[in-house]
């Protein structure tokens, strides 16, 4: 069985896409299907719904990584109906299409919660790229965590437009930084690297998301928001080798340990016991998670 696995934008982002092709990464040698990585494509409507044609084409599945293929996926599905589609941070579904969610906005909810306790000036940031469903729900979840730890607390949060371009993530970065935000939650791609380069000359700290980002860089990373994306991409790879149809949306969660924060060392144990908590009454239903939200954003534009 031949299945492609597409990526909008660079794979080796060290972030969201680099955490799901360790999921691909795993699976090669371990069953008899030929697994082909497709990346480097553009976030353009026609040029994601022109590689995903060309891709079940040639493929017996195709697996589309990120909320980009919400939209892209429906009609080319219906084009291919022997085709197998999938869509990791999907929220669709079709005779054809399974989707897979891992749930990144409990860890959002929980980065949200920590920026709140820890911020000195009382204004905390969030930042990220392309509004796709996974990053908006992310958004809301941050914001809904930050005002359970604080009802007072002012968040400052918008989309630069952009997963990959450091120079304007990084511009973004500083104007927020302007407004007296101190703790940054980014979920971007390759762009974090100009995220980064703004806390670090504003003397900011960063929480970041997918992976690790404190392993890497503990002096600018308070925290970052994990999610394996990875586990989504490795069900999502097994369930079409093994031919299964999903009823519906297949979940991954705190309690798979999909989901969870990472800290600095500097995090103090009490803070991190805390928060603990709450993650075990988010994964008890006993704390909602809201995933929406209608308050106003920040732009360069009109900043405030």
């Amino acid at each position: 069985m031949i299945i492609s696995i597409l990526f909008v934008g660079a794979v080796k982002d060290g972030g969201f896409n680099e955490r799901a092709l360790s999921g691909v990464e795993r699976l090669r040698g371990t069953s008899n299907a030929q697994l082909t990585v497709l990346d480097g494509i553009p976030y353009d409507p026609a040029k994601m719904s022109e590689a995903l044609s060309d891709a079940a084409r040639h493929s017996d599945g195709v697996v589309f990584i990120g909320g980009q293929g919400n939209q892209i996926t429906p009609a080319v599905a219906q084009a291919f109906p022997d085709r197998s589609f999938a869509v990791v941070q999907g929220n669709i579904h079709a005779d054809n299409i399974a989707s897979y969610d891992v749930l990144q906005e409990q860890s959002a909810f929980l980065a949200g919660v920590l920026a709140a306790r820890l911020s000195k000036t009382g204004i905390i940031g969030h930042l990220s790229g392309h509004r796709v469903v996974p990053g908006l729900k992310g958004r809301a979840a941050f914001v809904s965590g930050a005002r359970y730890a604080d009802e007072n607390i002012r968040i400052i949060t918008g989309f630069c437009g952009t997963q990959d371009d450091s120079a304007i993530a990084e511009a973004w970065a500083r104007a927020m930084a302007d407004q007296g935000v101190d703790f940054l939650f980014t979920m971007l791609n390759a762009a974090r690297t100009g995220a980064t380069k703004a806390c670090r000359a504003t003397g900011i700290r960063q929480i970041g998301n997918a992976t690790d980002w404190c392993a890497k860089d503990p002096q600018v990373f308070a925290a970052s928001a994990l999610a394996r994306i990875d586990l989504g991409v490795e069900c999502a790879i097994v369930d079409m080798l093994e031919g299964k149809r999903l009823a519906a949306v297949r979940k991954l969660d705190l309690a798979d340990n999909a989901v969870g924060l990472a800290y600095a060392p500097d995090i103090s144990i009490s803070l991190r016991r805390e928060i603990a908590l709450i993650a075990d009454q988010i994964a008890e239903q006993k704390i909602a998670v809201d995933t929406h939200y209608a308050d106003p954003e920040f732009s360069l534009e009109t900043p405030g």
